[in-house]
């Protein structure tokens, strides 16, 4: 593997190390070496990165992502879940619509520059061989939900699937199966006591589900158990550092000590939370205690795009309005979040998030050459307003290049637009038959 020199390079360690000219020595899939100045010949062959800015892969802790299909329907209607997405999942979504979903979802985060992605839908298999075959590296989840999901019918043929994830990913080196119950009010206390006995069976899988989400998901928690969402999932034993909480947008006090007590952990979908005019997660509140959380950018049918540059702005901006002051979550907080602290929210901080010897190579390399990002004072601020996912001029896994130049090297970009476009004509014919039904009164 040639040195990748002549770089700016933000290696987001421990003490924010940065070089403004350095090197980076690849062994296969390893960081072997880094430094500033000339790269020394001993490593092998030099690659000119032409003063390119070299930083971590980025990491999305939470994401669905076939409902790439989804992006866009449907987009300023309140009940859009109900009227369109649970019907045309029901009757449209296959495994094979899920991987040409996946397909196109994996081109966008490669194009980004996020190298890790957990995601949890259905058929998650298919959406693992898409990883794989993407050269990805990530957290595929097996849905479990008691309304009508596309790949079981029962709880018990969820945990089939779910075991068998398990196994088939068992001994991948970049893809993790995890157990991903879709919410505490659609999957009940018993099924989530059943995922946490099946978690502690696995202990070093992940779990991932929506918590504290909406105000109808603490409705439900009080009118039926009488305490909080946050409390029943403790209550079941789900709340442990093998999860990943997506959302937490209501969390009381008591809620946030006992996620910090616990050692949960937090995905923050900005975008997504304000389009869907939920309000301000208290992510200033939750770091303060010491909960790991990562920027993600949900499914692409709640934020849109798959890439974190997107989700930087309104993370950060967020919580500088809720917090009335400019200095809360600074820039180098948002990069961190989007990397090393979004690898650990994964439980992966100790193999990627970081350019350090040893880890593994995941990198993506930015092009600084635009107008629009100078003069540069802060690159981290640079990095978080005035950055763009076109910016991104290579991407790298495991040593590998999954895109170098714009070109990505291991999807055929053109054959899955097509795919994906061809499922959206479906998609519309089920849309005009819903909207046809809706308007005559028919359930």
């Amino acid at each position: 593997m040639p040195v990748l020199a002549n770089a700016r390079i933000l290696t987001i360690d421990g003490q924010m190390t940065e070089f403004e000219r350095g090197w980076i020595a690849i062994t296969g899939d390893k960081i072997t070496a880094l430094g500033a100045g000339d790269a020394p010949d001993t490593f092998g062959p030099i690659m000119d990165m032409g003063g390119d800015l070299i930083m971590p892969g980025m990491v999305n802790p939470h994401c669905h992502m076939p409902m790439t299909l989804f992006r866009g329907l449907g987009e300023d209607v309140d009940d859009r879940l109900f009227r369109y997405i649970l019907p045309l999942e029901r009757a449209l979504v296959t495994a094979d619509v899920v991987e040409i979903g996946a397909r196109l979802a994996a081109l966008e985060l490669i194009r980004g520059g996020v190298t890790t992605v957990a995601d949890m839908y259905y058929f998650e298999d298919r959406i693992g061989a898409v990883l794989d075959q993407s050269g990805l590296r990530g957290v595929v989840g097996q849905t479990l939900a008691n309304f009508a999901a596309p790949d079981h019918a029962t709880f018990d043929e969820g945990f089939a699937r779910l075991d068998a994830l398990a196994d088939l990913y068992s001994d991948h080196p970049r893809i993790t199966a995890s157990a991903a119950p879709h919410a505490p009010y659609s999957t009940g206390f018993d099924v989530m006591k059943r995922v946490a006995a099946w978690s502690a069976d696995h202990p070093d899988l992940p779990v991932q589900m929506h918590l504290a989400e909406t105000e109808a998901e603490l409705a439900w928690a009080q009118d039926t158990h009488g305490r909080t969402t946050v409390e029943i999932t403790d209550r079941a034993g789900l709340l442990t550092p093998a999860l990943v909480a997506a959302h937490v947008m209501y969390p009381t006090e008591n809620d946030m000590d006992l996620l910090a007590e616990r050692g949960v952990n937090v995905a923050y979908n900005a975008r997504s939370n304000g389009k869907a005019g939920r309000g301000i997660a208290p992510i200033t509140a939750l770091r303060e205690r010491g909960i790991q959380v990562g920027i993600a950018t949900d499914g692409p049918m709640s934020g849109n795009t798959l890439d974190l540059f997107s989700q930087f702005a309104p993370a950060a901006m967020f919580q500088k309005i809720a917090g009335h002051s400019r200095g809360i979550l600074p820039c180098t907080d948002i990069i961190r979040m989007a990397t090393i602290e979004g690898a650990a929210t994964l439980g992966m901080a100790d193999r990627v998030g970081s350019l350090e010897v040893g880890k593994q190579a995941d990198l993506i390399r930015i092009s600084l050459a635009d107008l629009r990002l100078h003069p540069i004072y802060d690159i981290y601020s640079m990095l978080t307003f005035a950055t763009l996912p076109s910016d991104v001029r290579g991407t790298m896994v495991a040593g590998q290049w999954l895109m170098q130049d714009r070109e990505t090297l291991t999807l055929d970009a053109d054959k899955a637009l097509a795919d994906a476009l061809q499922i959206a004509r479906q998609f519309k014919a089920r849309i005009v038959e819903i909207d046809q039904m809706t308007d005559k009164g028919t359930p």
